[in-house]
């Protein structure tokens, strides 16, 4: 008797552990069927956002798929900042630590801009060259 009762919360970490495997990969195929329609598209745990054309839409990964939706045309932007705990820093040479990674697009018709988290700094990094390599080219076309 004694044994079982040592076992059973091993065996309750067992079963929550497969069921928090279980959600995220119900978050994984939602997200897969919702970024067939992006030419380009990226997934974690805090946002997923996808690029098609000019627009940019992004949102919440849940089981059912995404949520809380946005969507906004690169021809509104004026400038994208990579930003590490609230500041700005240099995408070409980005930090190796930091707890809120975000890439923010300013607006240029609004004081209104959009924060989109990513939990890793060189996938950030890579998405915000990316994005101001392209917003460039829009501007001088």
């Amino acid at each position: 008797m004694e044994r079982g009762l040592l076992w059973l919360p091993l065996l309750v970490a067992f079963f929550w552990l497969a069921w928090q495997g279980s959600k995220e990969y119900q978050k994984l195929e939602a997200y897969r069927t919702w970024a067939e329609q992006f030419e380009r598209a990226k997934y974690d745990i805090y946002a997923v956002i996808g690029q098609k054309g000019n627009d940019i839409t992004w949102g919440k990964p849940t089981p059912q798929g995404p949520i809380k939706l946005e969507t906004f045309s690169l021809l509104d932007v004026q400038e994208i900042h990579f930003l590490v705990n609230d500041k700005k820093v240099d995408i070409e040479n980005p930090p190796q630590k930091g707890s809120v990674i975000e890439l923010e697009f300013i607006f240029s018709e609004s004081s209104k801009s959009v924060r989109v988290p990513f939990t890793e700094i060189p996938l950030a990094a890579e998405w915000g060259k990316f994005l101001q390599r392209f917003l460039q080219n829009l501007q001088k076309a």
